[in-house]
């Protein structure tokens, strides 16, 4: 080997190690931030369960708990204060130092909160029954000292496995990788080598029922396709030599062999990933006001609990009174589940959404759709399917038009042009045989000739028929004028040099665009399209959707100019394109839509990411929004709500009247209370 061959050698060989080690940095990290939700929720689970049972003891030692129990006295023994303290102590060190070190970083930013609140009512607490325990004159509360950080890490642990379960779609979608795939060797063996191992242009064999390992086409073979647990198409799809497939979905009945188009990060399913996981992490405007909620609840938390202490040593209650009234206020007025009930919400949308198919990039855009008043469709490959089929048959003879359609696409089974494809499509639709052509021969820019059933068949333009000197009868002319000015493509069937009859093609309207459009409308909102096709086609397809209005011949860098002069309206607008030339207008809209399938989801300048190229999934996405907003209010009022009723009970307004006094642990059991109904409302999310 010469030394260029063993340097280009020894680089390859570096950058599949760089390559490797990357990815490897990838999972580690995905590996290490999965494993430190477990970790952190395992540590709230363990520090519950010891706290609460150092607890019991606690409790049944407290004087005022005896005394509610009927045996005050029957249960002292000497030393039983030092045995509470110790146990006591053990608990707000041990089972309060999430709260204690929480406390010290709030203050550490400036930006007192939910472990503010905590923290500073179990220092007090403890701080002031120790006091007790060691000669002060008054009475110790280490039971609620102790009830209240066991409540609260109850609170903290069921919260985690709610956020955690929330998340739980992402933590799927990877596990829907497999970790080995057999790989054709050069001399048609297969060998089994891990995904990561696999480059592009690899080819390797999937069996029936097995997942396919990354992003490919097929290289030879003919299956049907489960993509529901990617995509969420419920049906199976069929797919053969040369149609794309998608890491992660489960092949069917038959052996195929894949060719490896994408792997690593640049593959569909890590995509998903990547948005899920930063639509989650993104803060959208709700939350931002949940934090400033929180912070001004802080402040009113602590002013309400040196108020409230103030107001009964003013009133001459003794301190021990007074000091419980202020723990309760502060307890009372921690603003943990108003922390918790936005983010909630946000990750069990972006999960609900992602299995939907419908991926969310940006988060404030998400918030937007609720209010939009116009959606703007783009209309080739969005409304329509971006490929020509036949509309109309006229026939100038005696053939049927199973007989046309036999003939024509015969012939045109051997030429690649989108109108030769689209004639096979509808011959195929309808279940038409198709024969083999002979002597097949292309017309230049004209058409094609061919053998077809022992007859001499050309498929040409209406520039061919001119060249030749024929001549449509008069009595058709006005049909065929009229689907020239709908904007259709018109061909003619030649039988022996004879005009047998016109096909007329059309870009053809998706079955589900109307259903979309009727929707949208039916949800208040104006629907137009935006186009540069001429004004006879864009008003074909407007009058056959019920589209409110269009704008038509609007060239790419002009649709961002068209969607501005409708916000300049005071108007709310939605784009809704394929990503790629209405980029501008897709970035210009406040809310961008893209049609996106399979491998090609990641569109830049799209908020969202419509993964079925279904135009009723802008119907989706907007009910979504509406929804997750509706939950996102009820779930802030009553994180925030119940405060103006509690603060007052806590501090202890009904005292003087009716003898009532809310307790601190009763106090952190609404708290909690409050926490689960936001994460159990956040879970009832629907459209």
């Amino acid at each position: 080997m010469n030394k260029n061959s063993h340097d280009r050698n020894h680089d390859s060989n570096n950058a599949d190690h760089e390559n490797n080690q990357r990815n490897h940095e990838s999972n580690h990290q995905d590996h290490d931030h999965a494993d430190h939700h477990a970790h952190m929720v395992a540590d709230f689970r363990r520090r519950f369960w010891i706290s609460l049972v150092l607890g019991i003891p606690i409790v049944l030692l407290s004087p005022m708990i005896q005394q509610f129990m009927g045996v005050s006295g029957q249960w002292d023994f000497t030393g039983d204060a030092y045995i509470q303290f110790g146990f006591s102590t053990i608990v707000f060190f041990y089972g309060g130092w999430p709260f204690l070190t929480g406390l010290v970083d709030e203050l550490t930013k400036k930006n007192p909160g939910m472990m503010t609140l905590i923290g500073l009512a179990i220092i007090v607490a403890y701080t002031y029954s120790s006091a007790v325990v060691f000669g002060l004159a008054g009475k110790v509360f280490f039971w609620e000292l102790a009830t209240l950080i066991i409540i609260m890490l109850l609170g903290h642990w069921m919260e985690m496995r709610s956020v955690m379960g929330a998340s739980g779609a992402l933590e799927e979608l990877v596990k829907l990788m497999p970790s080995t795939a057999l790989r054709i060797t050069k001399d048609g063996e297969t060998e089994e080598v891990k995904v990561s191992q696999l480059e592009k242009g690899d080819k390797v064999a999937v069996k029936p029922g097995e997942k396919i390992p990354t992003d490919g086409v097929i290289a030879d073979g003919r299956t049907s396709i489960d993509e529901s647990m990617v995509t969420g198409e419920s049906r199976q799809v069929e797919k053969t030599t040369g149609d794309e497939v998608i890491g992660g979905s489960i092949n069917g009945d038959s052996a195929i062999a894949v060719e490896i188009q994408k792997t690593g990060d640049d593959t569909y399913l890590s995509q998903v990933v990547d948005m899920v996981k930063k639509a989650q992490e993104s803060k959208s405007k709700a939350q931002n006001t949940a934090d400033r909620a929180a912070f001004w609840l802080t402040i009113i938390a602590l002013a309400a609990g040196g108020t409230t202490l103030g107001a009964w040593l003013l009133a001459g209650r003794e301190f021990v009174f007074s000091l419980e009234r202020m723990v309760t206020v502060m307890v009372i007025t921690c603003p943990h589940a108003l922390g918790l009930a936005v983010p909630l919400v946000v990750a069990v949308s972006t999960a609900m959404a992602a299995k939907k198919g419908l991926l969310i990039r940006d988060r404030t855009a998400f918030e937007k759709a609720k209010n939009l008043d116009v959606v703007v469709f783009d209309k080739t490959g969005t409304l329509t399917q971006g490929q020509f089929g036949v509309s109309d048959i006229l026939n100038f003879g005696s053939l049927s038009e199973e007989e046309i359609l036999t003939l024509a696409a015969g012939l045109e089974s051997r030429s690649e042009h989108a109108i030769a494809k689209g004639i096979v499509a509808a011959a195929k639709d309808r279940n038409v045989d198709i024969p083999d052509p002979e002597n097949f021969e292309a017309i230049p820019g004209k058409g094609a000739r061919a053998d077809v059933a022992g007859k001499k068949i050309k498929v040409v333009s209406p520039g061919f028929l001119k060249e030749h000197d024929l001549a449509v009868e008069k009595s058709h002319q006005n049909k065929l004028d009229q689907l020239a000015h709908e904007g259709k493509t018109l061909v003619y069937l030649l039988v022996d040099d004879q005009i047998k009859a016109a096909l007329a093609l059309e870009d053809m309207i998706r079955e589900s665009a109307k259903k979309a459009i009727s929707g949208l409308q039916e949800m208040g909102l104006k629907v137009m399209m935006l186009t540069g096709d001429s004004a006879a086609v864009a008003k074909t397809v407007a009058d056959q959707l019920n589209l409110d209005d269009y704008m038509a011949e609007i060239l790419p860098d002009e649709k961002s100019d068209q969607i501005k002069k409708i916000r300049q309206e005071n108007k709310r607008v939605a784009m809704v394109g394929d990503g790629v030339n209405d980029a501008p207008a897709l970035a210009e809209a406040d809310v961008g839509i893209a049609i996106g399938a399979g491998t090609d989801v990641a569109m830049e300048a799209a908020d969202i990411v419509l993964v079925h190229s279904d135009p009723r999934d802008v119907t989706a996405v907007i009910k979504l929004s509406r929804a997750t907003y509706r939950k996102m209010v009820q779930n802030l009022w009553w994180a925030a709500g119940y405060n103006a009723i509690a603060i007052p009970l806590a501090a202890g307004v009904l005292y003087p009247f009716y003898q009532f006094l809310l307790p601190p642990a009763a106090g952190a059991v609404v708290m909690s209370l409050s926490t689960v109904i936001v994460a159990v409302n956040a879970k009832l999310l629907s459209t």
